[in-house]
């Protein structure tokens, strides 16, 4: 699905662009998409040998199989395929709930690592499975508790209820979420996206037998691996703690509940309340102010209270990191030149001219349909059309506040498959693509239907 987009994107620009005399548009955009997918990557590198680290600690002292082991029955459904204690459940539960507080710059890390886990469980190397489909279509619909960006462009524009799209973000990733994991529950049992089964199980000619025979001997090293990390986490690392260390850990979780209540319940500490926000957007707010300092201590002391070696495991997890960024690179310059052809070339103009009379009568705002198709496309800039939105028609007005409703509702979707499957060298996404855009073609039309109804 993937070399289709790609192959359109490259030929649509370069006959749109020739069309409009717009040749200088298409080449910058290329070389301008080259330069910001290796900045992008280089960017990560620290991010990743930092949230690597971080996940080996809760690897080797058994938190990430007691948390898979917890939520197993949910994750079992969505997941099928994946052994219930397996790492991939832990970081793909890490990487959910950093996504749902807004932590991009955690999410990311967490995912890849979830990624590289799943495909440890892959017969078909180069071809993504059921599991990394439904990942990344979750990732692409993640419920937002609280869309921190588009809030911040709302303060800074000077408006009067920022946080009034929280909730309306709130359903519509649900919305968009819901529609995710049926799209892409349904469409993996369709013959077009079917996963190559004769080859790999030896049926036909003594060819693919021998093929497959291969393919297992060359997987066997790597599912052997992460079956010893499986059992050194459940093993040697997972021990009881020291008394020791248990103090510390309450204490820490103490620490963190107290200043927890200190920001969401000021009168309790004798401070008053300095915003209008009510106690939910509070408590949000709170927990993404919280959450990558706790995880950051909490990690470590617990994995030092199981006699861990905080030290040497966080070193040799963050060696993964530059690694990960190296396979990055060459699949995010792809996908990120094709796009900068593409909007150089007028593409996006012109698509927005199409679509505009289909759209009136549905009473789909004008103004919105530019941001609209350029989001699975390109982060920054959907941000940059919501922040000319903001600034145009004002802060507080029902079109800003669904625009930003739609930024804090939907994801880049080719940005996250780029990097995600990327990550692992999957080149055939089967219907990851299809079952994302879906959900974010859902969560603009929720946004603003949503918005429409309760603003």
């Amino acid at each position: 699905m993937l070399n289709y987009i790609w192959l359109a994107l490259v030929l649509l620009a370069v006959a749109i662009g020739g069309w409009n005399n717009r040749w200088k548009e298409v080449t910058d955009g290329a070389f301008d998409g080259a330069k910001t997918a290796v900045t992008i990557a280089l960017g990560l590198i620290g991010v990743m040998a930092l949230w690597l680290g971080v996940m080996r600690l809760a690897e080797r002292a058994g938190l990430v199989q007691k948390i898979a082991r917890a939520l197993r029955p949910i994750m079992r459904r969505l997941f099928p395929d994946v052994p219930g204690e397996h790492p991939a459940m832990g970081a793909m539960l890490m990487n959910m709930a950093a996504n749902m507080l807004g932590l991009g710059n955690a999410a990311t890390p967490l995912g890849l690592r979830a990624m590289r886990d799943l495909e440890s469980l892959n017969p078909h190397p180069g071809t993504a499975t059921n599991a990394m489909c439904t990942f990344l279509a979750i990732n692409t619909a993640s419920v937002q508790l609280i869309p921190t960006t588009a809030i911040a462009i709302l303060v800074a524009a000077g408006s009067t209820r920022p946080t009034a799209i929280v909730g309306t973000a709130l359903l519509a990733t649900l919305c968009a979420a819901t529609t995710a994991i049926i799209a892409v529950k349904t469409l993996e049992n369709l013959p077009l996206f079917a996963r190559p089964i004769a080859a790999v199980a030896g049926r036909g000619s003594g060819e693919n037998a021998a093929a497959a025979n291969d393919l297992n001997a060359k997987r066997t090293p790597v599912n052997r691996s992460t079956n010893e990390e499986v059992a050194a986490s459940d093993g040697d690392y997972s021990t009881q703690p020291t008394l020791l260390g248990r103090i510390a850990t309450i204490a820490l979780l103490i620490f963190f509940v107290l200043i927890f209540v200190r920001i969401v319940w000021p009168p309790f500490f004798g401070n008053p309340i300095t915003d209008e926000a009510n106690a939910f957007v509070r408590s949000v707010n709170a927990l993404s102010l919280l959450a990558i300092p706790f995880l950051l201590s909490f990690f470590p002391i617990y994995a030092a209270a199981r006699r861990v070696k905080v030290y040497e495991e966080f070193v040799e997890g963050a060696k993964e990191g530059f690694n990960v960024i190296l396979r990055i690179i060459p699949f995010l310059v792809t996908i990120l030149v094709a796009i900068g052809m593409f909007k150089g070339a007028g593409g996006i103009d012109l698509l927005t001219k199409w679509l505009a009379p289909v759209l009136a009568p549905l009473h789909f705002p004008p103004d919105l349909l530019p941001l609209a198709l350029m989001r699975p496309l390109s982060g920054s800039g959907t941000l940059a059309l919501l922040t000319e939105i903001v600034h145009r028609l004002g802060p507080d007005n029902i079109v800003s506040l669904t625009a930003a409703t739609i930024y804090g509702s939907t994801e880049t979707t080719f940005y996250v498959a780029a990097v995600y499957f990327g990550s692992v060298g999957a080149k055939q996404t089967r219907h990851a693509i299809p079952a994302g855009l879906l959900a974010d073609l859902v969560g603009v039309i929720a946004s603003v239907a949503i918005c429409r109804a309760v603003l």
